[in-house]
């Protein structure tokens, strides 16, 4: 609950909103709550990002069940562009403002690094397992550029904000563009 509180708040005032007493406000808890179970400022942002990771990781394996039986190529792009809309709308989008805020901050945190760091999860394996049976070369590479590359699409439409619908099409074919490159032999 105080990490998901923790979260609301990064995403609505930034890294310099984060605050104990911001989140004991956001969780509706008296003033010293979160303090009492994240005693510094780098306590409670590992905690926060512990929790974001495990939001993440779920929300990439219920994408890769609604996924598991790619196909075509436009299977794999149908799926990458419901995940940009999904990091870039809503409650969704003010995850991807927190993520965002994190992996800037790991940056100079190595321990927020480390959990930050790319997991194995069923939609990356999805992804992996669709253009190893195409006969790419090195799909794991491949795999990682296209998946950081729809992370871009994410963070750009992020900055864009929720005011610019007609980008959404635009992602879309973004995408089919980089599943054709990395499906290229």
């Amino acid at each position: 609950m105080l990490a998901d509180a923790a979260l609301g708040v990064l995403a609505d005032a930034g890294m310099r909103g984060l605050t104990h007493r911001a989140v004991d406000a956001a969780a509706g808890l008296p003033a010293g709550t979160t303090s009492a179970y994240f005693r510094t400022r780098s306590a409670l942002l590992t905690g926060l990002v512990r929790r974001l990771v495990e939001l993440d990781q779920a929300e990439l394996t219920a994408a890769a069940e609604r996924t598991a039986t790619l196909r075509t190529a436009d299977d794999l792009v149908q799926g990458l562009a419901a995940l940009v809309a999904a990091r870039t709308r809503g409650e969704g989008r003010r995850r991807s403002l927190a993520r965002y805020a994190c992996v800037l901050e790991s940056v100079r945190d190595p321990e927020l690094r480390d959990i930050l760091v790319p997991r194995e999860n069923p939609g990356r394996e999805a992804v992996r397992s669709f253009l190893a049976a195409r006969g790419v070369t090195d799909p794991e590479a491949r795999t990682l550029t296209l998946l950081a590359c729809v992370d871009g699409l994410v963070l750009d439409r992020v900055v864009a904000g929720e005011e610019a619908p007609s980008r959404g099409t635009e992602a879309t074919e973004a995408i089919e563009g980089l599943v054709a490159a990395a499906l290229r032999p």
